[in-house]
């Protein structure tokens, strides 16, 4: 009886029907690898979910909408959204200890399509978000050389605009963007016909030509060019690096985490305590910090506020179940989960004050107002903080030690994101790839593939591919369309309280109620608002001030629709091999029975119950001929430990 299992006993699924027939076969099968122990999967969480986007865009966020105000909005969406996904995600792969295609379809087939939808977000992470390593990777190269190349105008991709910052300048007025510097063409002689005399004279500094004209080498055009050889061979670098760090499964990713995800730390705090010692940083920590009660009142703010959450906390991808899947079946994932989000949100914090010292200090040296200084995403890490670092004593030392912390910060999340997809390949597969020496091969293949797929974003027009993916692939519009689709099928079709059971039977007691109303309710009711709001608010892709290909708006809408449609197709599809069914059942394992492989605590339980109502009643299970019961599994495991 489950009742009689003793504290320590692991308890597992039972294997995959495909994975018998295998054995019947004859193959050797390798069987599902298990964390070593808790602060493996620990610090590979914090790895995958603290990241760049907890040091370049959530400061920048508080300081755009209102401060500390932004912070109300922030713990709203984080505790009635972005926890209840974080853990039913996590728990989800502890549970059926499977990857995020897989654990769908075991917990309800016939939205095996959430699975599907979660896996594209993964895979349009591991093509653009490596980029952003390779860029690391080429300044840190750049900051060996005698003196920073981005600090002067007189290089050879300098171009006439480029001024470095002085105090005569700034004074004038002529360091804005709308400065008219006219006069230099006031001679008394006749020009060329070249000369637009009615234009303005644009100052450009020196990091953000060296970003644009040296790294970059941007376009203006719809065209994208070949790759720069330069930037292709930080990107195989990159992947390379990614690829050592994965390729033998979670025995080696849990041993290159203790290092990737704790030496962001160490520089972090280092960068923190000179940055808060310089004159002007309390000046930047109040512009980070200063609240602003009218910013509430802005919509904008709080759909700002549900998009940090979700992409900082790396739910609806599929990794977190991927995580989870490796871990004991009696872990303790309940209060991993909320050290996991303290952690996660302490960081985004406490980068901004390592983030805006800096700021305030590099305002304080050029008579700079901070508007001008503050940029978000790889305008602050390429641009504005190179920058900053520059006017530092030692800037070669300060540049070396950001770029580390940028490169450390996104490749445990990279080199996570690509384990994510093998685990969610293999598991839908594992007659296939569940051998020996097939895990190395699907690493490498995956590796290969988005390396070349990632190509055209080292190009002259990368630039703006990148964006286009940063803005519509992995966007606030896909991650709350398959939040809410997780927390209605979880709540509402697999049942709140029959998952609570299954979590109390692995934890050892039941988790805080709140969760399950967030899970039937509220999460779904807020991200919903926030997704009908960010679908009718969000201008068009033409009226941006950016430069647009033309190609830009067909590109949007396919990196947009490509998850969104997997959930509808796989629905359908499960629906026709119902039908198609001799006795037309449509209650059967094919829709939204769960497998008969997991195990549940209290099986003749409502499914669902409010103020003690029977809202959805219990579930007969289906059991197929071979298939083994958990119980049988889990004593002929301790029988052979003995």
């Amino acid at each position: 009886m489950p009742e009689a299992r003793g504290q320590d006993t692991v308890i597992e699924p039972a294997e995959d029907p495909q994975i018998w027939s295998e054995k019947g076969k004859g193959a050797t099968l390798e069987q599902r690898e298990k964390w070593a122990n808790k602060t493996e999967f620990m610090l590979s969480m914090a790895g995958e979910i603290i990241g760049l986007g907890n040091v370049w865009r959530f400061p920048y966020l508080c300081y755009k909408n209102g401060g500390g105000v932004f912070f109300i909005p922030y713990f709203v969406f984080l505790i009635f959204c972005g926890i209840p996904v974080f853990f039913l995600e996590t728990a989800l792969g502890q549970y059926t200890s499977e990857g995020g295609i897989t654990a769908w379809r075991k917990i309800c087939p016939m939205f095996e399509g959430i699975g599907i939808a979660s896996q594209v977000i993964v895979i349009y992470l591991n093509i653009y978000y490596i980029v952003v390593l390779a860029w690391a990777v080429f300044y840190l190269f750049s900051c060996f050389q005698t003196t920073l190349p981005w600090i002067s105008c007189v290089n050879e991709w300098n171009t006439e605009s480029c001024h470095t910052y002085n105090k005569s300048l700034l004074h004038s007025g002529l360091h804005t963007a709308d400065a008219d510097w006219s006069f230099l063409y006031n001679e008394t002689y006749n020009y060329s016909s070249s000369v637009n005399l009615s234009a303005p004279y644009k100052v450009v500094s020196p990091e953000e030509e060296f970003w644009l004209h040296r790294v970059q080498r941007i376009s203006s055009d719809d065209t994208l060019g070949p790759p720069h050889y330069d930037l292709t061979l930080c990107l195989l670098l990159v992947w390379i690096i990614c690829y050592f760090c994965i390729w033998k499964g979670v025995k080696t990713t849990g041993k290159v985490v203790y290092f990737t995800a704790t030496f962001p730390y160490v520089m972090l705090l280092i960068l923190f305590f000179r940055g808060v010692t310089l004159p002007g940083a309390g000046t930047g920590i109040s512009y980070y910090l200063y609240p602003d009660i009218s910013k509430l009142s802005n919509p904008d703010v709080w759909r700002d506020a549900g998009t940090q959450v979700f992409f900082s906390y790396a739910v609806c991808q599929g990794v977190l179940t991927a995580l989870g899947s490796y871990n004991k079946y009696n872990n303790n994932c309940y209060k991993d989960c909320i050290a996991l989000c303290a952690l996660n949100s302490g960081t985004s914090i406490f980068a901004g004050f390592a983030v805006f010292s800096i700021l305030g200090y590099m305002a304080h040296e050029l008579s700079l107002p901070m508007e001008d200084i503050v940029k978000s995403g790889p305008g602050l890490a390429f641009i504005a903080y190179p920058k900053a670092l520059s006017l530092l004593p030692g800037p070669h030392f300060w540049s070396v030690l950001f770029f580390l912390m940028v490169l450390f910060l996104g490749l445990d999340s990279q080199f996570v994101c690509v384990e994510s997809l093998a685990t969610a390949l293999t598991d839908v597969f594992p007659g296939i790839l569940r051998k020996p020496k097939r895990r190395e091969i699907l690493v490498l293949l995956i590796a290969v593939v988005c390396f070349l797929l990632g190509l055209p974003l080292v190009t002259r027009g990368g630039l703006h591919l990148f964006k286009l993916i940063d803005m519509y692939g992995p966007s606030g519009t896909n991650l709350l369309l398959i939040a809410c689709f997780e927390t209605l099928v979880i709540g509402w079709v697999y049942g709140a309280d029959r998952f609570f059971d299954n979590i109390e039977d692995m934890i050892g007691y039941p988790p805080c109620s709140v969760l399950k109303y967030c899970w039937l309710f509220i999460t779904p009711f807020i991200c919903g608002a926030t997704l009908l709001y960010d679908l009718i608010s969000s201008p068009s892709l033409s009226a941006s001030a950016d430069f647009v290909p033309s190609w830009g708006s067909a590109v949007a809408v396919l990196l947009t629709l490509t998850p969104m449609i997997c959930i509808p197709i796989f629905v359908l599809v499960a629906i026709k091999k119902c039908l198609c069914r001799p006795s037309n059942s449509c209650q059967g394992p094919g829709l939204i029975v769960p497998s008969a492989d997991l195990h549940q605590r209290s099986p003749n339980k409502p499914r669902l119950t409010l103020c003690e109502h029977v809202i959805i009643k219990r579930q007969k299970l289906s059991h197929t001929e071979g298939e083994k019961s958990v119980e049988e599994k889990a004593l002929k495991e301790d029988t052979t430990d003995m």
